[in-house]
């Protein structure tokens, strides 16, 4: 079992820290894989996006990272020009692009962006399933509470 996390040794509560910890240590594990693959901030968290979502449009891509439509396009052709994505036509409506990721995020060199995620997700298999479903339920639910007090 993983080290428990001492209330004392913060102000926050012991599930702040630890997902203060996970956040950081993702943050660092991206951030090292982004150095060795030469790409930017926005150019990995895009590839990332678009391989867990197969087909997205710029749009909804640019909507996710919080850019300008000039900056999307730039971007995705970095990516193309990377050999990172592909740009296919809909076929139901040819004004659309849909991106698909063409890099092997599984091999050498992309896997890097995806190691710990792939490690954090192994680890949560090997876990207690309920326990797994019971904090997933709970941190979504801390999440949404967040949001809102931002309002």
């Amino acid at each position: 079992m993983a080290a428990m996390i001492s209330p004392s040794s913060s102000s926050l509560p012991a599930l702040a820290v630890a997902l203060r910890r996970y956040v950081d240590a993702r943050n660092a594990a991206l951030l090292a894989a982004r150095l060795l693959l030469g790409v930017n901030e926005l150019d990995a968290r895009a590839l990332l996006h678009i391989a867990a979502n197969p087909g997205t449009r710029p749009g909804e891509l640019r909507d996710y990272l919080g850019i300008t439509s000039a900056g999307v396009t730039t971007l995705i052709d970095r990516l193309v020009e990377r050999g990172a994505v592909r740009r296919d036509v809909d076929r139901d409506d040819r004004r659309v692009s849909r991106l698909t990721v063409i890099a092997d995020l599984k091999g050498e060199p992309w896997n890097v962006l995806t190691r710990f995620d792939d490690a954090f997700s192994a680890a949560i298999e090997r876990s207690d399933q309920n326990d797994a479903g019971r904090f997933a339920e709970a941190l979504d639910g801390f999440t949404v509470a967040a949001q809102q007090a931002r309002i």
